[in-house]
């Protein structure tokens, strides 16, 4: 099953869907209908300017667009229709790159999607701003939605509530082992993975728990769904470290070795540490509190990584990572042509070679 093709088949249509409740340009009937009757006059030029074209900017740039692709697999999964809830697709997509521009100018990244990050075309005010109305903005969605009961509703956000404060915890681990403020030398790789978990795996649990209750699943229903995309996010950010190594930077769209620079505790660097003799540890973690952009050192700390197996052991926990989150929920959804579809799409998210 070819799962790029389905994925660029379905961009558009959500981006489409985005457009609806994202304008490119601000007009005073769209400015109404987010924030309400002004009561003094709109300037739609000035959010036109600050948050339509950096949203839009950054979201053309491509994107795999696979956290609405799987809240709509796991809604057909269901045997919901992914018609009647598609407007949806907009709340994970559009949070998760608000993350993404937050996340470059924590990490002074340079490029993303092979282009000058967002803070570095529009500046640091610019896109923390536009960062963070993408955390809310999308759950508008929700908001003016008069077919919904308010049993629905209120899961919904409370679904949405513990998973924003997760992501920040997720991001605030990542960057305090990074940082070397937190004990960041003999970090466990259960620790990490729930880094993972909430940092990665977050949007990838709340796209799957918001199609598990439009569906109508009951909450143990809801919550094995989420623990199975959590998975799937968890097994993407390992694939993803391992990219960031081993990729081919055109097809990647990032710098070389960021996550050298940044110096960040990816499960590689863990179990390296922990198979590596004294001298490679120390020299590995020199690197990487050096935090530097220099290719021949980040190439060096690459080379310690390969030596000790790191990134076939990486490849090889996310499979396992997978095989074992399938086999629970497998049992859980009945035969159908979608959760075919869902099984190749979860394969694709490990296996990508960018």
């Amino acid at each position: 099953m070819d799962i790029v093709r389905i994925l660029e088949e379905k961009r558009p249509e959500i981006d489409r869907i985005i457009e609806k409740w994202i304008p490119r340009v601000f007009d005073e009937k769209s400015m109404e209908f987010i924030c309400g009757k002004p009561r003094y006059k709109f300037n739609t030029q000035a959010p036109t300017k600050a948050i339509s074209e950096p949203i839009w900017e950054f979201l053309d740039r491509g994107g795999k667009r696979w956290r609405p692709a799987l809240f709509l697999l796991v809604l057909e999964a269901l045997g919901a229709d992914p018609e009647k809830y598609k407007d949806f697709v907009l709340v994970p997509e559009i949070i998760h790159n608000g993350s993404l521009i937050h996340d470059d100018i924590e990490d002074s990244a340079d490029l993303r999607r092979g282009l000058p990050c967002t803070y570095k075309t529009f500046g640091i005010d610019i896109a923390i701003n536009a960062g963070s109305v993408m955390y809310f903005l999308p759950m508008i969605a929700f908001l003016k939605n008069k077919d919904l009961d308010e049993r629905t509703k209120k899961r919904i956000y409370e679904t949405y509530f513990q998973e924003m404060i997760n992501i920040h915890f997720g991001q605030a681990m990542d960057i305090a082992w990074h940082k070397g403020i937190a004990n960041a030398d003999n970090i466990t790789e259960e620790e990490y993975l729930q880094m993972c978990a909430f940092k990665t795996g977050t949007l990838a649990r709340l796209s799957a728990k918001l199609a598990a209750i439009l569906a109508g699943a009951p909450d143990d229903v809801v919550e094995k769904i989420g623990k199975f995309a959590e998975t799937i996010g968890v097994a993407f950010q390992i694939q993803d470290d391992v990219l960031d190594i081993i990729a081919d930077r055109k097809k990647f769209g990032k710098s070389f070795g960021n996550d050298i620079k940044e110096g960040k505790r990816t499960l590689m660097v863990i179990h390296t540490l922990r198979k590596a003799s004294e001298e490679d540890r120390r020299r590995l973690l020199e690197i990487l509190n050096m935090h530097t952009d220099d290719e021949e050192l980040k190439k060096e700390a690459i080379e310690i990584l390969k030596k000790y197996g790191s990134v076939e052991y990486a490849k090889e926990f996310s499979r396992k990572l997978i095989r074992e989150t399938w086999n629970e929920i497998d049992k859980l959804l009945p035969e159908s042509e979608a959760k075919k579809k869902l099984k190749a799409f979860v394969d694709f998210l490990v296996e990508r070679e960018y």
